[in-house]
C-alpha cells in the first residue's frame, strides 16, 4: 500500500475527482488503481470562500514499487506505515503469573477502561473498581444534580463509569507524539463498540455523550467476556504498602467496607478530581509532586456566529459540521490565557464532585446542533501561585470553586457575568441575546473576585484581543459562568521512564490524567495502553 499524503480538493468537490486526483498525483492509468481509502481528512479554512480539503490516502496498486522509485524524492508519496497493534506479551509468557493476584485496575475512565481492555485481551482477567456507578445510573444522578440541585459525592461528572469525558463533547484527538500508533488501537476498539466510523479518518474526531454511554457500556461487556470483572461503588480508602529492606512494595488495596484484596500490581487510573484518593497516597509516602494547571471561565457564543467567523460562506457545510476555534493570548502581565476543550453546538455543565463547590465543565452531543458554542477561557499557572506543599493545588482549586459557590448565591448556580461588563469590571444585571445554557442556573454577578487578581487582569485584556484573531468574538453579551479550575490535575504521582512504575513504589502503576500524564479521552487511552503494556510485562518477567 502506498500513503499519498497532503493532497488539496475544493470542499464541494466529487468522488470522481478525488479519484482522478489521486491517479494524476501517481501519475498512473484507473486500471492500474486497485482501491483507495481516506486514512486521514482535514480542512483548511484560512480563506473561507475557497475552503480546502486536505487529505491523506491508502492506495493498492501494482505499480507501488516502480510508482515509489519514480517519486523517491517526493516526501508526500511513502509506503503506508503499518498501524496494527501488536501486544507486548500474552499465552505462554503469563501463564506462570498468580493467578490470585490479578492485577488490579482502580478507575474507570478512559485511561483505566484501556488498561482494562488491553490487560483482558492478553488474558490477565483484571479486576476493576471504581468508585461511582455503572454509566447510565451515574447519568441519573448527574441530570438530577443538574435540575434539582441534589449532588451525588460519588457519581456525578467526575466519578462513575466513564469518567470525565463520559460528560464532554467526547472529543478524540490529541497532539501527543505517537510512534506506535497506539491512537489507532483506540479508535478501532471505539469503532468496535459502537462509535461511527468516520472517527477513523477525519482531524478532529468527536463522539459526544449519549453515543460515549453506550460505547463504554459494550466495552464493559467485552472485557467481562475476556475474564475481567468489575465492582462499581467500590472506592479505594487505602494501599497495603510493604517495606523490606528500603524497597517498598504495593501488596494489595483496602476498600471503604473494609475489605482487603491482595494484588502486586496496582494501576491508578483516579482521575484528575480524585482529591482524597490523592490525599491518601500522599500519606501512605508515595511520591507527588506538584504540577502546572490552569483557571479560568466558561464563555458561550451563539454557534452561528463562530461558524460564519471561521467559515464565512461555507458555514453550515454539513462536512465542515460546527466550527470550533483554538485561541492564545499573551498578556502584559506575562500570564498566557487562552482556549480550552472548545465545546461546538454544546451546553456549559456543573462539574461540582464536592459539597459547597461550583465547577463548571462543557460537553456536546455527536450532533452538535445546541444553540450555543462554549469553550473554557483560561489562564495558565504554576506551583510559584500555590507554592509549599506538593498538594497545595488541591486547596488552591477548593478555594476557588467554594468561592463561585458563594458568588452564585450558595445553591449551585454557578456565577456569571456579559462579557463586555467584565472587561468593563461592572456587575451584569440582565441576559442580552446570549441565553447560557448551565443547568441549574446562572446567578448574574461581578466574576472580578472569582479568580486572582493577575488571572482577571490577563483575561479582561485577552478578550478584546481575541476579536482580532476571529472577529466578532469581542461580543458584549456572550456569558461567561465560572469556575473552571479542573482543566488537569494539579499533581503528578511520578513514575520511572522504562518501567511506569512510581519513583519509589513497586507495583504501584500511575496512570492517565490524574496521575499527570495524560490531558482528555484520547491521550488518557493511549497512556491507558502503555501502562497496561507495562503491567504485562512486570508479570511476565
Amino acid at each position: 500500500m502506498l500513503r499519498i499524503n497532503e493532497l488539496k480538493l475544493p470542499l464541494d468537490h466529487t468522488e470522481e475527482e478525488l479519484e482522478a486526483a489521486v491517479l494524476a498525483r501517481l501519475g498512473i492509468g484507473k486500471d492500474s488503481l486497485r482501491h483507495y481509502s481516506v486514512f486521514k481528512r482535514s480542512y483548511d479554512a484560512r480563506k473561507r470562500a475557497a475552503i480546502l480539503l486536505i487529505y491523506s490516502l491508502d492506495v493498492d496498486t501494482p505499480e507501488q514499487e516502480a510508482i515509489l522509485a519514480r517519486l523517491k524524492h517526493d516526501i508526500h508519496v511513502l509506503p503506508s506505515p503499518d498501524t496494527s497493534y501488536k501486544f507486548v506479551a500474552g499465552g505462554e509468557q503469563l501463564q506462570g503469573h498468580d493467578s490470585n493476584k490479578r492485577p488490579v485496575v482502580v478507575g474507570t475512565g478512559p485511561c483505566g477502561l484501556f488498561v482494562a481492555l488491553v490487560l483482558a485481551q492478553m488474558g490477565l482477567r483484571p479486576l476493576i473498581l471504581e468508585r461511582g456507578k455503572v454509566v447510565r445510573e451515574r447519568t441519573v444522578d448527574t441530570f438530577g444534580f443538574w435540575r434539582k440541585r441534589k449532588l451525588n459525592t460519588e457519581s456525578n461528572v467526575q466519578f462513575g463509569e466513564g469518567g470525565a469525558g463520559t460528560f464532554s463533547d467526547g472529543k478524540l484527538y490529541s497532539q501527543i507524539k505517537d510512534p506506535k500508533h497506539y491512537g489507532r488501537k483506540v479508535l478501532t476498539e471505539f469503532v468496535k463498540a459502537g462509535a461511527p466510523e468516520e472517527i477513523m479518518y477525519v482531524s478532529k474526531p468527536h463522539i459526544g455523550t449519549f453515543r460515549l454511554v453506550k460505547m463504554v457500556e459494550q466495552m464493559r461487556e467485552n472485557i467481562i467476556a475476556l475474564g475481567g470483572e468489575y465492582r462499581f461503588e467500590s472506592k479505594v480508602t487505602d494501599i497495603d504498602v510493604e517495606e523490606k529492606n528500603g524497597v517498598r512494595q504495593v501488596r494489595g488495596v483496602v476498600l471503604a467496607s473494609g475489605e482487603h484484596i491482595a494484588t502486586d500490581h496496582l494501576v491508578m487510573a483516579i482521575g484528575h478530581s480524585a482529591r482524597d484518593t490523592f490525599e491518601m497516597l500522599y500519606e501512605r509516602g508515595v511520591y507527588i509532586e506538584a504540577k502546572p494547571f490552569s483557571i479560568g471561565f466558561r464563555v458561550e457564543h451563539p454557534q452561528s456566529l463562530i461558524d460564519v467567523c471561521r467559515f464565512g460562506p461555507n458555514a453550515g457545510n454539513k462536512i465542515l459540521g460546527a466550527a470550533d476555534y483554538k485561541l492564545v493570548h499573551h498578556a502584559t502581565n506575562g500570564r498566557s490565557v487562552y482556549s480550552f476543550c472548545m465545546c461546538p453546538g454544546g451546553t456549559v455543565v456543573a462539574a461540582s464532585s464536592e459539597e459547597g463547590r461550583v465547577v463548571t465543565n462543557g460537553m456536546s452531543q455527536y450532533s452538535r446542533n445546541e444553540r450555543n458554542a462554549n469553550s473554557a477561557i483560561v489562564v495558565g499557572i504554576t506551583p510559584d501561585d500555590y507554592p509549599g506543599h506538593p498538594l497545595a493545588g488541591i486547596a488552591f482549586q477548593r478555594k476557588l470553586e467554594e468561592g463561585a459557590f458563594a458568588l452564585g448565591g450558595g445553591t449551585y448556580d454557578a456565577p456569571g457575568q456579559l462579557m463586555g461588563d467584565f472587561v468593563r469590571g461592572v456587575a451584569s444585571t440582565a441576559f442580552g441575546s446570549v441565553v447560557p445554557s448551565f443547568k441549574p442556573a446562572v446567578h448574574l454577578t461581578d466574576l472580578g473576585t472569582a479568580l486572582p487578581e493577575y488571572a482577571i487582569q490577563a483575561m479582561r485584556e485577552a478578550f478584546p484581543a481575541f476579536d482580532k484573531q476571529i472577529k466578532g468574538y469581542y461580543k458584549e453579551d456572550a456569558v461567561l459562568t465560572g469556575v473552571e479550575t479542573r482543566t488537569s490535575s494539579p499533581i503528578r504521582i511520578k513514575r520511572n521512564d522504562g518501567d511506569l512504575q512510581s519513583l519509589n513504589t513497586r507495583g504501584l502503576f500511575p496512570a492517565g490524567e490524574g496521575a499527570g500524564y495524560a490531558g482528555g479521552i484520547l491521550s488518557a487511552a493511549v497512556d491507558g495502553i502503555k501502562v497496561a503494556e507495562a503491567v504485562a510485562l512486570s508479570m511476565a518477567a
